[in-house]
């Protein structure tokens, strides 16, 4: 099993930025891939970014150009978040994938202020 836990979300200004780190424990050896989606009220959850153990990432058109995904060693991955706009307002969730099992943080709120 693999825990996840967010930390770094807030209230920001339109065009501002913020950092949200995720820390895995557990069955870590096992991750093959870790990433960041959202969830805004009243709609699905979306993928925002992915990096896999390889280093290969994935990027929501959305905030291609503006956020960036980084990891170290399949225990922790950083989203950078800059110029940020209204509609990037969420719940951020940490995602890994690890053995055909996906695992969830609890997530982290992001509100962008126009």
């Amino acid at each position: 099993q693999v825990r996840l836990v967010e930390s770094g979300g807030g209230l920001v200004q339109a065009g501002g930025s913020l950092r949200l780190s995720c820390a895995a424990s557990g069955l870590i050896f096992s991750i093959n891939a870790m990433g960041w989606y959202r969830q805004a009220p009243g709609k699905q959850r979306e993928l925002v970014a992915t990096i896999t153990s390889g280093g290969s990432t994935k990027y929501a058109d959305s905030v291609k150009g503006r956020f960036t995904i980084s990891g170290d060693n399949a225990k922790n991955v950083y989203l950078q978040m800059n110029s940020l706009k209204s509609e990037d307002t969420a719940v951020y969730h940490c995602w890994s994938g690890s053995r055909g099992y996906d695992y969830w943080g609890p997530g982290t709120q992001v509100t962008v202020s126009s």
